[in-house]
């Protein structure tokens, strides 16, 4: 008998599980705060931050498009950046050993202890952008180099064989294997952009220089207007699941023909 194949998983099925756990998981909070009275001031209820974002949202939208612009950016300059110096890598062991202990060095570094320091001699916005690109950069990086360097023994010789440049096991063979790990440096880079544009911004706030989402955080805190805080809390969840989501996209758009890790299976 042949075995059965695997069949492909559908996106929207794949999400209801997830939304209702979490209309699960918001139902219990709304429950757990009605029943026990506790004030807004301590636990807002799901409601309550709903109705902050409604009564709100020009603020937060507004700090929220900011702190996004910034992530993309960054995101944007990490790729170009890590993808170049990958490929400089990959063409030289000499290159690889003298640059990669710099990229681990800034990559073990706390962003938050960066941050204050960056604030010093760039402008915020200059300083936010800088810090999100640090954290995005190395994964990048890292990952990309594991892919073009992943690359069948066997076919290198055979393209040795037939006398092919490097610029065609480049393009023809060395780039193609290493998109899936692009991707996955990618996805994980997309995150710690947003992780680093936050924590960026949460150091320009206690400066007073910040216009974020995080500034935002901050200045409710301030205030001790904790509905605020947990909407712009909820804004920053999901820029990060739309940015993580997006980029799946993109990897299952690239990669889905050819490529096992983007094939969807049902077991």
């Amino acid at each position: 008998m042949s075995a059965a194949r695997p069949r492909e998983t559908s996106p929207l099925r794949d999400a209801l599980l997830p939304l209702a756990v979490l209309m699960g998981a918001l139902a219990v909070w709304e429950a757990v705060v009605v029943l026990w009275s506790i004030p807004p001031y301590v636990l807002p209820a799901p409601s309550v931050i709903g109705q902050t974002l409604v009564k709100d949202r020009e603020i937060l939208v507004s700090a929220l498009l900011v702190t996004l612009t910034t992530a993309l950016e960054a995101l944007a300059l990490a790729t170009i950046g890590g993808v170049t110096l990958a490929l400089m890598i990959s063409r030289s062991r000499w290159m690889e050993r003298a640059l990669m202990p710099f990229a681990i060095v800034l990559q073990v570094t706390p962003i938050i202890a960066i941050a204050p320091l960056l604030l010093v001699y760039l402008a915020p916005g200059e300083a936010v952008l800088v810090c999100a690109f640090l954290v995005a950069f190395f994964p990048i990086l890292a990952n990309t180099s594991l892919g073009l360097a992943s690359v069948d023994r066997a076919l290198v010789e055979l393209f040795d064989l037939y006398r092919a440049s490097p610029w065609q096991k480049l393009v023809y063979l060395r780039a193609p294997a290493a998109l899936p790990q692009f991707f996955a440096g990618l996805r994980i880079g997309g995150g710690l952009a947003l992780i680093g544009a936050i924590a960026a911004e949460l150091a320009a706030g206690a400066a007073g220089q910040g216009a974020g989402l995080a500034f935002r955080i901050s200045e409710a805190g301030y205030r001790l207007d904790i509905p605020r805080m947990f909407a712009a809390l909820a804004l920053v969840s999901l820029a990060g699941v739309v940015i993580y989501a997006g980029l799946t996209a993109l990897s299952r758009l690239a990669l889905s023909r050819w490529h096992e890790s983007a094939r969807g299976t049902d077991e």
